[in-house]
């Protein structure tokens, strides 16, 4: 019989429950040219207002893995496992987990994004390091799995074909903020990296795509069924980021803060506490550890010791980067022009930040992207920046900025002073909100 799209379309738009098989067809389809663009955007509008069961997002995730190439990882000697953040700001934990996890025999083959909106991207940070490449041929993705142990990279245009460009329609037609399609864009990636683990990190607060726990827990709940059910072990933190996690918000700046991370000359206590958390879940799902106890004994002592360190500054230099970057590291990131200290206006604690609002400074000065073709000033941005909580003054300022230029110094100061509220008290948020362990 003759496959039509249009009625996988019209059942969905009636609020029907799709086959399995109709949306494989529909996937299959829109990836070999046969389902339109048009029709793919009315069956992601379908969806967005109709939404789909489990099933429904399991049969969709797979079709959109399916839509290219799985990876095969099955001569590695050791389990091969990865994380995914949904995003915020200062969030750099990939660039410390997945050397932490390779230390202590997991293989982290990580495909990672670029920046989104008001959140920074792993790839974006990676391209700060001169020479490192974030798209290697396939050849020297898989040599730097199986010598280093991780290398970092973006998504290749034979992984889930389907997803990026699905991406580009639901980006264009109001259709993004679907659970449904979030979690299939989410996990078909991850399900042709041919993972044997994953382990989920759901942002949650003002500097988060769901800003409500609600809303988080959903998502979080979805992506661990959905990963569980088309055969991905897959667990989940629910973590807080109504304030930036690390201290430093910009991609060579957050580059840096890892760094001094991982060598141990500073650690911000908040993003310790999350890498070293995923890092545990992941090292027990693998039974590399018997339990997260266990886990986090091996995973302390990975960072503590330094191994960590080692695989990191193996992987800059395997994938292009400078051989001595740990160790001479500010001759190899370009300071920027104009470096200054912020003041709030006013005196007190920090009482609340808009984390989003200072994601979009950062975006002002440069460091993220108004149009996809819009290039990245990796020097940009600030550090030092203050948590909630933090007593301010006149000689105590919020944060320091990076800027090209004065004008755009000047617009994100004043964004940066306009995301921070000054008050008497401060509220205290669970920085982990929730685990969800695999299903």
């Amino acid at each position: 019989m003759v496959f039509l799209p249009q009625e996988v379309i019209l059942k969905k738009r009636n609020g029907e429950t799709l086959a399995a098989e109709d949306i494989a067809q529909f996937i299959a389809g829109f990836a070999q040219g046969t389902v339109s663009h048009a029709q793919a955007a009315a069956f992601a509008m379908a969806v967005y207002f109709q939404d789909m069961t489990m099933p429904e997002r399991v049969a969709l995730t797979v079709a959109m893995r399916d839509s290219g190439t799985v990876l095969d990882w099955s001569d590695l000697d050791g389990p091969v496992a990865d994380k995914h953040s949904t995003g915020g700001v200062g969030d750099n934990v990939s660039l410390m987990l997945a050397p932490i996890l390779a230390a202590i025999g997991i293989y982290v083959p990580m495909i990672s994004g670029r920046g989104l909106g008001h959140t920074g991207g792993t790839l974006d940070k990676f391209d700060s390091i001169p020479g490192y490449t974030t798209n290697p041929d396939n050849t020297l993705f898989r040599k730097v799995v199986q010598d280093v142990g991780c290398a970092i990279i973006g998504q290749t245009a034979d992984l889930a074909p389907a997803d990026k460009t699905l991406y580009a329609i639901r980006d264009v037609t109001g259709t993004v903020e679907s659970i449904s399609l979030i979690t299939a864009s989410i996990l078909s990636k991850k399900l042709a990296a041919g993972l044997g683990a994953l382990i989920l990190d759901v942002k949650t607060g003002s500097g988060a795509f769901m800003p409500t726990l609600e809303k988080s827990r959903d998502l979080a709940k979805s992506l661990v069924e959905v990963a569980n059910g088309a055969g991905l072990k897959t667990g989940a933190l629910i973590t807080d980021m109504n304030e930036p996690l690390a201290s430093a918000a910009g991609n060579g700046l957050e580059v840096r803060n890892a760094v001094d991370f991982l060598t141990g000359k500073h650690q911000d206590a908040r993003l310790r506490e999350v890498t070293l958390a995923l890092c545990a879940e992941v090292a027990a799902m693998t039974g590399i550890a018997a339990s997260v106890t266990a886990a986090r004994k091996l995973v302390d002592d990975a960072l503590d010791s330094g191994r960590a360190t080692e695989r990191f500054s193996r992987m800059v230099t395997a994938l292009g980067g400078p051989t001595d970057f740990v160790e001479r590291m500010d001759q190899h990131l370009a300071p920027a022009p104009i470096i200054r200290d912020v003041f709030a206006t006013g005196q007190g604690l920090v009482a609340e930040i808009d984390t989003r609002g200072v994601g979009m400074a950062v975006v002002a000065l440069g460091g993220g992207r108004t149009m996809p073709t819009d290039k990245i000033d990796h020097s940009v941005g600030f550090d030092r920046l203050l948590g909630l909580g933090a007593r301010v003054d006149a000689r105590t300022p919020i944060a320091r900025i990076h800027a090209r230029d004065e004008a755009s110094a000047a617009d994100a100061e004043a964004r940066l002073k306009s995301a921070y509220r000054l008050g008497d008290k401060a509220p205290s948020f669970p920085l982990i909100a929730a685990t969800i362990p695999p299903t």
